[in-house]
Formats: C-alpha cells, sequence, structure tokens
C-alpha cells in the first residue's frame, strides 16, 4: 500500500494518489499517447523496472491509468491515462514551465516526450496553424494547430501540410540551438518536407526552445544563465 498525509486537503490527497516518486512522470510519458512497458522505460532514465512496475500498479489501483492489450497484428499490452489521469495535463505542463528555474541535473536528458511537451507548453499557436508531423525514428507525432491551440499527440497526421524526419539526437540538438537547422538539412540528418510556407512553420516549432527568452533574473529559485544552460531555459514538463 502507498502512503497517506492524512490530510483532507485536495492538495494531500492528490498527492497521496501521485506523489510517489516517479508517479508523475509516468503520467508526462502517457500524456501524448499509450506506450507499452519498454517505451515507458525508455523515458524514464534512472528509474528500475521493479520501481516502474509498482508506480504502475498503484497508478492503476487509484485509477489514475489503465492497461489495454492491442489486437492482431500488435498483441501488445500497452499503459495509457483514464479520463481522470488526462486531467492532469494542464498541471504537468505548468509544473514544467515553473521548474525551469530550478537547476539542471548534471548529465541529464530530455526524453522525447518532456521535450515534445515542451513544444506544446510554449509554441505560438498564431505561427504554428495547420496539421504537420514529426517522425523521429520508430515514433510518429502528430502537430495539430488547427484549433486555436497547438496540440501534440502520438500517431499519424491526416493530409499533413508538412513533415520532419530526423533521429533523437538530431531534433535535441536542433530544438536548444545547438546546430543550424540549415546544416541539419544539408547533412541529411533532417528531412523537411511539403508546402515550403508549412514547412517554416513547422521550423519554428522545432526552434521553439532556442528562441525562448531566460527567466526573469532576482525571482524565488532563479538560477543564473551560465548554470542553467539552454536546456534548462527551455520549459520542459
Amino acid at each position: 500500500m502507498s502512503r497517506s498525509y492524512g490530510d483532507q486537503c485536495g492538495v494531500a490527497r492528490s498527492l497521496d494518489v501521485i506523489g510517489e516518486r516517479w508517479a508523475l512522470l509516468i503520467v508526462r510519458e502517457l500524456l501524448l499517447g499509450p506506450k507499452r512497458f519498454n517505451d515507458l522505460m525508455a523515458g524514464l532514465a534512472g528509474a528500475s523496472p521493479n520501481v516502474i512496475s509498482q508506480r504502475l500498479r498503484e497508478l492503476t489501483g487509484h485509477g489514475v491509468i489503465r492497461q489495454r492489450d492491442l489486437g492482431p497484428p500488435a498483441r501488445v499490452r500497452v499503459y495509457e491515462l483514464t479520463d481522470w489521469g488526462r486531467e492532469l495535463e494542464p498541471v504537468v505542463l505548468h509544473l514544467g514551465r515553473w521548474g525551469t528555474r530550478a537547476p539542471l541535473p548534471e548529465g541529464s536528458w530530455w526524453s522525447l516526450d518532456s521535450l515534445l511537451l515542451a513544444w506544446q507548453a510554449t509554441a505560438d499557436p498564431g505561427r504554428v496553424t495547420g496539421r504537420y508531423e514529426i517522425r523521429v525514428g520508430a515514433d510518429t507525432i502528430t502537430v495539430d494547430g488547427t484549433s486555436g491551440a497547438v496540440r501534440l499527440r502520438r500517431g499519424t497526421a491526416d493530409e499533413p501540410e508538412a513533415t520532419a524526419t530526423t533521429d533523437a539526437g538530431t531534433l535535441h540538438a536542433v530544438a536548444f540551438g545547438q546546430r543550424p537547422v540549415s546544416a541539419a538539412v544539408a547533412s541529411g540528418d533532417l528531412r523537411l518536407d511539403g508546402d515550403p510556407e508549412a514547412a517554416s512553420r513547422l521550423t519554428d516549432l522545432l526552434l521553439t526552445l532556442a528562441a525562448a527568452p531566460p527567466p526573469p533574473a532576482g525571482g524565488a529559485g532563479s538560477v543564473p544563465a551560465a548554470a542553467r544552460g539552454p536546456a534548462a531555459r527551455a520549459a520542459s514538463p
């Protein structure tokens, strides 16, 4: 049994459900769509399989996530958020923005989902209009800016206006301004296809974090710019 604060406050009761270590990061990893256990582990560097298995059991017991068996030809079991669990999305995105003033852990790495959610949290819906696909290795992500907000999810897009195809290393380097888009395209590590204007809007999304200004200096919890680095300054969920 998980521990309880024994407090009737809604904050304490929420922490009874999602306050154990790794629990909220599991929610983060499922916000864009269902995942198999091994795919969850890939996005949670440093977590042991036993601990993640325990957290999955607890979150399932609390009704935050559920298991689902995919039919043929896949025949695999995936974890996904329930409707109640999905209500945590704005909480996770806000925590991502709030946490940008905390120090960046030494040797840390962004999971693909944390990068994608950071884009969702910071993208300009006035610029990223239309529907796009981002293909990173075996992952396909739909970017949908047709409803006045930028939404990302796993899966293919219906008639995308532009697509970006790359690998995880190139995506991170471009996203944090460590490699120019032009150089990545010239080397073949990044391919942009589709309508040129739509491809330009998709490029704007890829560069959202690199262009993000650092948080105001002097605020509570602020960290010197030299200590933050480009990744820490971005809005990471």
